[in-house]
């Protein structure tokens, strides 16, 4: 039975869907670092919020942990890339927030139109100043959107609606998509010249840090107002405080900030400024909904392998996952094949390509690519899994490459893998035998078939009489009983390939019998 922790608060009935799905779950909110370190090798998930901070510290005290889950759509406070290096899949829940966090920047855009919080603190002091706090329509006035993805998106359709203008800067914003919106798509200095309201919901990576710096917030137009309910660091508050006291900027709204919590700031002391504790997804609504959804999104991993919103590798469906389940296995096992093959002799790794025909070509074949290259890595280097195996690919200069083939196959369905060195190619073959059982099919285009063993000895010899018998007599004489037998031929007289399963693995000294035969190129052992 997989075993989670919840580290922070959930509700209660995330609880229950662990336990319904037949998960143990422990809630241990508010523990130390160190005490989180203590326990988390127990478990298999890790379910928090923004409290708990996942560590390279604590996930190297993880050995068994699989998942990291977040009930929200920030994972500041996760360390994915160490995640990633230790093969733990990071999940998070971009959609259960998004409306709520969309209204809150349209509620902070008519809070800082209209003046209200300095209105309302006024009015409560005992103060009449109506002619005081005069404030700006939002109709016919335009918005500047940065990012325009699941929550810029609902703020873009809420503000049509509000009769705006919205003009949206997203380099990953179609322009298919922006009609569908009703947005028009611009560069980042045309938002910055025409908006008169600027909102943020953009990521926070090295290519948005800043993304309105002091040199940016020169470019915008006088009077505009800034809101940021995305994440802290996108703005650059001490340029921002600067360019309000100069009267470049009419005001700002900001739910999220460099530094948080929050306790001081430049921009505190400013009277045209709103200020909220971070609460875009404090609803009692979007609270219960990410958190109901990633229990689901874990159990459905640690119970069936489905991946969902996962940050750091290929989404599964839970529909796809029991189907995906024989071909992954397939993948995995042809990649081993190759990697056990693969000898330091034969070159650098430079390119790896898989290859769908059939049936799998009409999969979704981004996991079957990870499960290939986890398979080829994992006797190369240790901890090798789905989720690190294409980072590891590419920390080592692997080209790695997927080719669909809707041609016809020769099979129901076929996987190939094809590895290339700096010296060498070698290509290996699979189906799917009787629907779920993976086969061999081919080896460097030479066909032969057979099934995958625990202990192999696959031998690369010349097509020429008596190789069969002396290699038989040679197990046998070493006591080593034979399986299955499988031969492949290039060509009468040519490269010839023996692919055997034996009952146990082949000592180093018997190995080396079968080596010194006449006639063998080439004698490897192989495990599954």
């Amino acid at each position: 039975m997989p075993k989670v922790l919840i580290s922070d608060k959930l509700s209660p009935a995330a609880v229950e869907i662990f336990r319904t799905r037949g998960i143990d779950v422990d809630v241990k909110s508010g523990l130390s670092p160190a005490d989180l370190r203590a326990i988390i090798g127990e478990y298999d998930g890790l379910a928090i919020r923004s409290a708990t901070k996942v560590t390279k510290e604590l996930l190297d005290a993880a050995t068994s942990l699989k998942v990291v889950g977040r009930a929200g759509i920030g994972v500041d406070n996760v360390d994915v890339k160490s995640a990633t290096a230790r093969g733990v899949v990071v999940m998070n829940t971009p959609h259960g927030n998004t409306i709520t966090t969309a209204e809150h920047a349209i509620a902070m855009m008519f809070a800082l139109a209209r003046q209200l919080p300095e209105a309302s603190a006024s009015t409560k002091a005992g103060k009449w100043e109506k002619n005081r706090f005069m404030g700006v329509e939002l109709t016919a006035k335009t918005l500047g959107l940065i990012g325009c993805g699941n929550i810029g998106s609902i703020v873009a359709d809420r503000a049509v609606g509000l009769k705006m203008k919205v003009v949206a800067y997203d380099p990953f914003l179609s322009e298919k998509r922006a009609v569908e919106l009703g947005v028009e798509k611009a560069d980042l200095d045309t938002l910055l010249s025409r908006a008169d309201f600027i909102t943020l919901h953009t990521p926070l990576t090295d290519a948005t840090r800043n993304i309105l710096s002091a040199e940016a917030l020169a470019k915008t137009r006088k009077g505009v107002r800034i809101i940021n309910c995305a994440r802290g660091g996108l703005v650059d508050e001490a340029a921002l405080a600067e360019a309000i006291k100069s009267g470049h900027v009419a005001g700002a709204a900001l739910d999220v900030f460099e530094t948080e919590p929050a306790t001081d700031s430049p921009l505190f002391a400013l009277e045209n400024v709103v200020c909220t504790p971070h609460l875009g997804a404090s609803t009692a609504e979007a609270q219960e909904n990410v958190a109901l959804q990633v229990a689901e999104q874990m159990s459905d991993f640690l119970l069936t392998g489905a991946v969902t919103n996962a940050i750091n590798m290929a989404s599964v469906s839970a529909e796809d996952a029991p189907r995906l389940k024989p071909y992954l296995e397939l993948c995995r096992l042809l990649g081993a094949f190759a990697g056990q093959l693969t000898q330091a002799r034969e070159g650098v790794l430079r390119k790896v390509t898989i290859e769908f025909e059939g049936q799998a070509a009409a999969l979704n074949t981004k996991p079957l690519t990870a499960a290939a290259l986890a398979g080829l890595m994992s006797p190369l280097r240790e901890g090798v899994n789905m989720v690190n195996a294409a980072v590891m690919a590419r920390d080592q200069d692997i080209d790695v490459a997927e080719t669909v083939h809707d041609r016809p196959s020769e099979y129901q369905t076929l996987i190939r893998l094809t590895i290339e060195t700096d010296k060498m190619a070698r290509s290996v073959s699979g189906t799917l035998f009787a629907g779920s059982k993976p086969r061999i099919v081919e080896i460097k285009g030479i066909k032969v078939e057979a099934d995958f063993a625990p202990h192999m000895l696959y031998v690369t010899n010349q097509d020429k009489p008596g190789f069969i018998g002396r290699f038989g007599a040679t197990l046998a004489g070493a006591g080593i009983n034979i399986a299955t037998f499988h031969l492949g031929r290039a060509e009468q007289g040519g490269d010839a390939i023996c692919l055997v399963s034996v009952d146990e693995p082949v000592p180093e000294p018997v190995l080396d019998m079968v080596q010194t035969l006449p006639l063998v190129v080439q004698a490897t052992p192989l495990a599954f």
